[in-house]
């Protein structure tokens, strides 16, 4: 019993963060999107905030008597003596530093919450009836959906928003005649778009044979090769050979039925050398897995991200890619 570690907590913290709104009904509304009733370690304190969530959003008061009554509905109710309001009043001589009191309470509950998905990650090494990759992939979103959970975005002053895009603005006037997104190489389609911008989805679509891998790999190239910015590729048709030769055939400008024939002119293979040593320092990153699940494509991009944090992901093509269920 010595050695008992207890979860990390914060009993004054969520103390506080109570006897805050009962002084200051209007705090609420500053701690209401930092925390849930979940993080509260004591299962009292977390009824408790449930309550006074309910009497805000009914836009009710809250106080010792309407949170009283508010407390009865709960089964559990009874287990929280009347004192308790009172001395929660007692604790915390003003609102001011609730935000802080929040922070340190969605700081230990992540620390649970972590303690937990590593619990439940150590037992899923033991289990034998699971594939592996379905295991890497359960415990990489345990822990995504912590660090999710953990920096939400609030809102923000347009004063703020306008700021960074008037510092985006003024970099395009220093280059000139720029655009907002990341070139494609086709003029015409970049004024169109202004570039591809952070965080689209753009569908590349058309009928069989129509020349989608062509453009897909012609942009691929531009994008690594002109404006030097990392990508990544899902190859879910054509191998990792078929897509280098094509980036091979558009960087050096030579015939691709010379190339795949081995039938080049000097003049070709000249071509081809400097072509060569051009798309190697292009940060283009390859995978030709075929039959790629979603969860697989998830995992690695994500660690492709934080390591070499790809500016383009590209996926050829989409309906080759394995949803991990049946429909």
């Amino acid at each position: 019993m010595a050695n008992l570690k207890v979860p990390p907590n914060n009993e004054e913290a969520e103390q506080s963060v109570l006897g805050a709104i009962l002084i200051d009904k209007d705090a609420i509304a500053t701690v209401s999107s930092i925390i849930a009733p979940s993080d509260f370690y004591n299962p009292i304190n977390g009824i408790i905030f449930d309550s006074m969530l309910t009497l805000y959003e009914q836009g009710k008061p809250i106080d010792i008597l309407t949170l009283r009554s508010a407390l009865k509905r709960h089964k559990t109710s009874q287990k929280i003596e009347s004192s308790y309001l009172t001395d929660l009043v007692n604790v915390v001589p003003t609102a001011a530093n609730i935000e802080h009191y929040a922070l340190l309470i969605k700081e230990t509950a992540t620390k649970r919450a972590l303690i937990t998905a590593g619990s439940q990650i150590a037992e899923m090494g033991f289990m034998e009836d699971k594939e592996t990759d379905d295991l890497l992939d359960k415990a990489e979103s345990s822990i995504f959906a912590i660090s999710q959970t953990s920096s939400a975005r609030a809102f923000i002053p347009l004063k703020e928003a306008l700021a960074a895009s008037f510092d985006r603005i003024d970099e395009l006037h220093k280059k000139g005649a720029g655009l907002r997104g990341i070139k494609t190489g086709f003029v015409d389609l970049d004024n169109t778009l202004s570039g591809m911008q952070m965080s689209n989805l753009l569908i590349l679509a058309a009928r069989p044979g129509q020349g989608k891998t062509a453009m897909m790999v012609n942009i691929a190239q531009y994008v690594a090769v002109n404006e030097k910015l990392p990508i990544g590729m899902f190859s879910l048709e054509m191998s990792k050979e078929e897509v280098v030769d094509r980036l091979l055939v558009g960087q050096a400008d030579v015939d691709a039925w010379r190339l795949k024939t081995g039938k080049l002119s000097e003049t070709d293979f000249a071509k081809l050398s400097t072509a060569m040593g051009e798309l190697a320092e292009a940060p283009i990153f390859i995978d030709d897995t075929p039959g790629i699940s979603v969860s697989e494509m998830r995992t690695k991009a994500r660690r492709l991200q934080l390591e070499h944090k790809v500016k383009l992901l590209i996926v050829d093509y989409l309906q080759l890619v394995d949803p991990g269920r049946r429909y």
